[in-house]
């Protein structure tokens, strides 16, 4: 598509960026059947395309947006099935993200949706202030009527969170059993490490178990993500500044994720930290992100002792299949440990999308509705997924058991079983 952004504009890297994927654009429209804010509400400005010709108005001009195009900015999922199904191969994610930062430095948001969104970015992404907060929740959930609205969304998905767990400190290095044959770098992130520090404990376990040293790294204890993801450039700057030096030079063969939200953003620092001093280190690291489960396969995994034949439906996140197009890994392995594995018919997002659920509660909930639709129709016993944010969003909408999928690895492999598994064999 044809653009007219002036020369100086286009001085700007990220503008220039911006630029390279408007041109890309053809406007088939095949994204459109892909996008779940357009199937579930039919407007063309909540679909890619749309997306796409408010993105480049709103930067053409450099002007502050209008509330109309804040609201359908807003309301994109960032769930990236839109690039899958491009033909022209527009990186849309770059085209989301320069909008989101954008809206941030030119539009005045009402206060309310500012403090909102300003707690979120700064709360999260700390571990010690979370648990604070969580555990707050849990008592304000009981006054939420005097709570202003935007923020009623937030004390709702706070309280079906599950207790934040005592602070776990693992060992920075865990040595591998038997004979070494990999060194990997395994991310801690921030709220996992809050509410289910147990996927991090078996994803040690089954590293180490299969010959690979593991060190753990996390920074100040987020990626950015979350901030990126907001807009807030800057707070993204530190927290990726933090986790490349906590990466530093070491030889890792790979480093791991088990939230796959996570992974994406990583994968991606070197565009997002083009023209920085760690831009060149940030380029080698992203290269090396993989999700767990792909890691795993490199790995000589087996299974110790028999168990039960469970019929699994795995629910791929879509920061997996999308962001970092690693989702058959995990289908692999649990059907060579012996697991029936099943998919949902809707491959949709689930909704959760970060803190999408908390922004746009309406329609994460019929994203969910749909998702937890899909899933129970396979009469699963366990349902797996890699990402936290998924797993959260579905286990408050089903009564199947929902775990990581590292914690079912681990458990075939010689591991503790997962709780939430335990309770549904015990009975």
């Amino acid at each position: 598509m044809r653009t007219n952004f002036s020369a100086t504009q286009l001085n700007d890297p990220a503008l220039a960026a911006a630029e390279h994927e408007l041109r890309a654009c053809v406007h088939c429209g095949i994204c459109t059947a892909t996008c779940p804010t357009y199937v579930l509400l039919g407007d063309e400005l909540d679909g890619p395309r749309g997306r796409i010709q408010l993105i480049q108005g709103m930067l053409e001009s450099g002007a502050a947006p209008s509330a109309k195009v804040v609201t359908h900015i807003d309301r994109c999922l960032s769930c990236m099935a839109c690039v899958s199904a491009c033909p022209s191969g527009v990186n849309y994610p770059r085209l989301i993200d320069e909008a989101r930062a954008h809206i941030e430095e030119t539009y005045r948001r009402p206060w309310r949706d500012v403090l909102l969104r300003r707690a979120l970015g700064f709360v999260l992404p700390r571990r010690w202030l979370l648990r604070w907060a969580l555990t707050t929740a849990r008592v304000a959930a009981r006054f939420s009527w005097l709570v202003p609205e935007p923020a009623q969304a937030a004390l709702i998905v706070a309280n079906g969170l599950p207790r934040p767990a005592p602070a776990k400190h693992f060992a920075k290095t865990v040595a591998a059993q038997g004979v070494q044959e990999r060194r990997i770098a395994l991310h801690a992130g921030c709220v996992q490490e809050v509410i289910a520090p147990s996927i991090t404990a078996a994803a040690i376990r089954v590293l180490t178990r299969f010959g690979a040293q593991v060190t753990i790294v996390e920074g100040s204890g987020c990626c950015g993500s979350l901030n990126h993801h907001l807009g807030e450039t800057a707070a993204f700057a530190r927290h990726a500044n933090a986790l490349i030096k906590d990466i530093g030079d070491a030889p890792f063969d790979a480093i791991a994720t088990t939230a796959s939200g996570c992974g994406a953003t990583v994968r991606d620092y070197g565009f997002l930290l083009k023209g920085s001093k760690v831009a060149a280190q940030a380029s080698e690291i992203g290269a090396k992100v993989r999700d767990i489960c792909d890691v795993l396969l490199d790995l000589p995994l087996a299974s110790p002792h028999s168990v039960p034949k469970l019929r699994v439906a795995y629910h791929a996140a879509c920061s997996l299949t999308h962001g970092m197009r690693q989702d058959a890994a995990a289908s692999s392995i649990l059907t060579k440990l012996g697991f029936d594995v099943v998919t949902p018919s809707d491959t949709q997002c689930c909704g959760s999308a970060g803190v999408y659920n908390v922004l746009q509660p309406a329609i994460a909930d019929e994203l969910q509705a749909r998702k937890a639709q899909a899933l129970a129709a396979l009469n699963a016993d366990v349902i797996v997924t890699g990402n936290i944010g998924c797993l959260m969003q579905i286990a408050s909408a089903v009564r199947t058991p929902v775990v990581h999928v590292v914690e079912l690895i681990d458990w075939a492999t010689g591991g503790p079983q997962p709780e939430a598994l335990r309770m549904r064999l015990s009975v």
